[in-house]
C-alpha cells in the first residue's frame, strides 16, 4: 500500500496536467488559481480508498481530480462576498479578490463542470451520480449555514462539509467495482472521518463544536470520532494502513 504523502503527489501531478476545454479561454487562470494550493486530502482518501478496495490507485485519478475540483469550486463560491465574505484563501487573496466576483463565479461554475466531466469520464454512471448528489447535499448544508436556520449543528456539517468526505470514500470504492452491500463499513468509516476533519477544523477556527462545547470538549470529541474511524477500518476485511495513517494525520493537524 502506498503512502499518504505518495498518494497525495499523485493527485497533485494529475491536478497539474489537468487539460482544461478550450472553450472556457482566459477563465483558465482563475480555474487554475482556485486549484492551487490545499492539501489534497479528499483526492487522497480516494486513492488510499480505491487502492484498499482492490485497484490501483492510478484507475481512481479521475475521480479524484473531480474531488478537488468540487472542493475548490465550493471554496471559490463560500469565499464571495454574498457568502462567507472571506479575502483571503490559502494565505493568498480569494479568488474574487483577485479577478473579481463575476469572474470567480464563472471560475465556480467552470471547476463544478470539470469535476462532472471527469466523474462522466467512467462506464460506471453511479460515480457521476455520487459527485452530483454529494454536491446537492454540500450546496444545501451552505444554505443552511448562510440563512443561519436552526438545525442541529452535526446535520448541517454532515451536509456541508461530511457530504465531500463520504463522496471521497464512496467514489474510491466504487471504482474499485464494489458493490452497495460491500460499501456499507467503507461508508461508515467515511462518516466518521468527516466529523473528525469538521471538528479538529472547528477547533483551529474556535467556532462550531469548538463554541458550543468549549476547546476542550471538542478535542474530546475530535478524538470519540478518530476513534470509531479507526475502529470501523478494523471491521474492513482489506489492508487499511493508508487510511489509519490518514485518521492519524487528520486526528494531530494544525493548520
Amino acid at each position: 500500500m502506498r503512502a499518504p504523502d505518495e498518494l497525495r503527489a499523485l493527485v497533485e501531478g494529475a491536478i497539474a496536467e489537468l487539460e482544461l476545454t478550450s472553450e472556457l479561454g482566459a477563465l483558465a487562470v482563475p480555474m487554475r488559481y482556485a486549484l492551487e494550493g490545499g492539501k489534497r486530502i479528499r483526492g487522497t482518501i480516494c486513492l488510499a480508498t480505491a487502492e484498499a478496495a482492490g485497484c490501483l490507485p492510478t484507475e481512481a485519478i479521475p475521480a479524484a481530480v473531480a474531488l478537488e475540483c468540487l472542493h475548490a469550486f465550493s471554496l471559490v463560491h463560500d469565499d464571495l462576498p454574498a457568502l462567507d465574505d472571506d479575502d483571503e484563501r490559502r494565505g493568498r487573496p480569494s479568488a474574487h479578490v483577485a479577478f473579481g466576483e463575476g469572474v470567480a463565479v464563472l471560475a465556480g461554475d467552470g471547476l463544478l463542470a470539470e469535476a462532472l466531466r471527469l466523474a462522466l469520464g467512467y462506464d460506471d454512471q453511479e460515480i457521476a451520480r455520487e459527485l452530483a448528489v454529494s454536491t446537492l447535499g454540500m450546496i444545501g448544508g451552505q444554505h443552511l449555514d448562510i440563512t443561519r436556520a436552526q438545525v442541529d449543528l452535526a446535520e448541517l456539517h454532515r451536509l456541508k462539509t461530511g457530504r465531500l468526505f463520504a463522496a471521497s470514500v464512496g467514489l474510491g470504492t466504487r471504482v474499485a467495482g464494489l458493490t452497495d452491500t460491500e460499501q456499507a463499513p467503507w461508508r461508515a468509516f467515511a462518516d466518521e472521518l468527516g466529523l473528525l476533519f469538521q471538528v479538529v477544523d472547528d477547533v483551529l477556527d474556535g467556532d462550531g463544536y469548538a463554541e458550543r462545547l468549549g476547546a476542550e470538549g471538542a478535542r474530546r470529541l475530535a478524538d470519540e470520532a478518530a476513534e470509531r474511524a479507526r475502529a470501523r477500518l478494523g471491521e474492513i476485511e482489506a489492508d487499511t494502513d493508508t487510511l489509519a495513517a490518514i485518521v492519524d494525520e487528520l486526528a494531530v493537524r494544525t493548520g
